[in-house]
């Protein structure tokens, strides 16, 4: 038998890494990623309890609120079918006391109940004849799932924001209305679906991330995450231990649908003292669509609180990481500095200009304008058309629109065209795309689109952002607007954008970290460099990061 034979016939793959994803919503989890999960969870239960193995406790309980293959039970399953030798030294009753006693599920959809079952059971059926489970009494076992429907009111569920002319399905359909997160007491809801009082140890999973909610006319293309929905349902259990795997966008404040609040508080809560952020999420999840952000997984601890271990994982080598242990809000900047490098980079800025973060007047973010600052629905948006390609008598106001769409950079308007904050149009100004492609990552990246001047009488649509909106007062001079566009195109302000900016949008929020400069000179890294002490490590670390722009 030749090598390449015995190669073939010898390769013996694990079944759920074969099992195509469901959707980009409901992504399954690899088992080396669960097994990266479960060892930071053993290691930190070691720790707790006096080096105790947690897989040979018999009475600890274990929850996947939302299964999709039963990968995490399985593995689950595996270690403590080991660690129970000991304890219950019959195969067949330690299997059965595990799978009847300690592990338990929500499927998220019939066939994910089927799917789990199967892969934790060895039977679609928990009481089936090749289940090794052997004292069922129905076809779920500890692994349930019932079709579950959205409470609408005013065409929006009152748990989850499905739109009802989407998720309004029939019968024969599944709702994705997940369970577990449609309900507001979700330890007397596992109470009834167990027939009995349920605390669990552990609760572990990869919930969905998102959920089209469209708007009430049906369109269906907006997406809002969920995953929130189920970390606080699952502390609302009071378990000793949280791990769940989700989008990295909560840190930096980019995930559409999540309050404010949830994130301040998930962000200051002092139990979360694990956490597992991989800026590439083909790291994670490889041969699906990239997750923009990144994903990470982390590890709550309810009783315990303290700095957390963060880890971060830099590249496709899953083994190249760094690890620091800090607060996630560390320095109160509101977001997880996911950069290990930045924090000395904020530092120095913050010996220099004091509390710049809060204080609208020195970062960057206060001269930046909302999206749609001209525009309404109607008027100045990328796909209006109701410009002139010449200048005209009446039509002289310059307007900067979507380029892609009307092959031009920009037409003519007239001042009763602009819907609102004319007054702003005949003043100097500076232009930024409202998004660009890419934040920064180890390769190099532009982070930003360029920035131009606006001169006085121009307007833009909703392509752009306007920097400059607010200083009716004290109009900046074409100078100080090439100083700004010149400030922008350092790697330094790209780099510090970069921290927040996670996705291709860059609302004025993201521009926070930069520190508001004397705009009578010109900018260059140089200077900036020398200004706040920068290290030639760290100003060779930014330079790899960020591409040269140049205007």
């Amino acid at each position: 038998m030749n090598q390449a034979t015995f190669s073939f016939h010898s390769y013996n793959p694990d079944v759920l890494n074969c099992i195509a994803n469901l959707s980009n919503d409901e992504v399954v989890t690899p088992p080396e990623i669960v097994n990266m999960m479960l060892d930071t969870l053993e290691n930190s239960w070691s720790k707790e309890n006096s080096g105790e193995n947690i897989w040979s406790n018999k009475y600890l309980t274990f929850l996947d609120p939302s299964s999709k293959s039963g990968v995490f039970l399985r593995e689950i399953v595996k270690r403590l079918n080991s660690g129970l030798t000991k304890e219950i030294p019959d195969l067949t009753e330690r299997i059965n006391h595990i799978l009847t006693e300690q592990v338990y599920a929500l499927a998220i959809t019939e066939l994910t109940g089927l799917i789990s079952r199967r892969s934790v059971y060895c039977s679609k059926n928990a009481n089936g004849v090749h289940s090794v489970a052997r004292s069922f009494g129905n076809v779920h076992g500890n692994i349930w799932y019932e079709r579950t429907d959205h409470e609408w009111i005013s065409q929006r569920c009152l748990f989850c924001g499905a739109n009802e002319v989407e998720y309004g399905r029939s019968a024969e359909l599944e709702s994705h209305a997940y369970k577990f997160i449609h309900t507001k007491d979700p330890e007397n809801l596992l109470k009834e679906i167990f027939k009995k009082d349920m605390q669990f140890d552990v609760v572990i999973g990869n919930p969905p991330y998102q959920l089209n909610v469209g708007n009430t006319s049906g369109n269906s293309s907006k997406a809002r995450a969920i995953y929130h929905q189920f970390i606080t349902q699952a502390i609302a259990l009071n378990p000793r231990f949280i791990s769940m795997i989700i989008p990295s966008r909560w840190m930096t404040r980019s995930a559409e649908g999540i309050p404010e609040d949830w994130i301040d508080s998930f962000i200051d809560d002092k139990r979360i003292r694990v956490l597992h952020d991989f800026l590439d999420s083909q790291q994670v999840f490889p041969g699906i669509q990239p997750i923009k952000g990144g994903v990470c997984y982390f590890l709550w601890n309810r009783d315990s609180e303290g700095k957390c271990e963060y880890v971060l994982h830099k590249n496709k080598n899953i083994e190249n990481f760094v690890t620091r242990t800090d607060y996630l809000n560390s320095n109160n900047v509101g977001i997880v500095v996911r950069d290990i490098q930045a924090i000395s980079i904020l530092d120095k800025i913050q010996s220099i200009e004091g509390d710049w973060l809060s204080t609208p007047t020195k970062n960057f973010a206060s001269v930046v304008s909302p999206k749609d600052f001209f525009t309404n629905k109607e008027a100045l948006t990328s796909s209006w058309e109701d410009f002139s390609r010449k200048k005209t008598n009446n039509k002289f106001i310059k307007y900067y629109l979507n380029k892609s769409m009307h092959q031009i950079d920009y037409g003519w308007v007239s001042l009763d065209q602009i819907p609102k904050n004319s007054e702003i149009a005949k003043l100097n100004k500076v232009f930024i795309p409202a998004a660009a492609w890419g934040s920064a990552k180890d390769e190099d990246d532009p982070v930003l689109g360029k920035p131009f001047v606006g001169e006085p009488n121009s307007v833009c649509s909703q392509t752009y952002l306007v920097i400059g909106h607010n200083q009716s007062s004290k109009a900046l001079s074409k100078k100080e607007c090439e100083n700004i566009t010149s400030y922008i195109s350092t790697k330094f302000f790209r780099y510090l954008v970069s921290l927040k900016k996670r996705t291709q949008n860059g609302p004025r929020g993201v521009y926070q970290f930069v520190p508001i400069q004397n705009f009578d000179i010109k900018w260059t890294d140089d200077q900036l460099n020398k200004k706040y002490g920068l290290t030639q490590e760290e100003i060779d670390f930014i330079d790899k990061r960020i591409r040269q722009m140049d205007l």
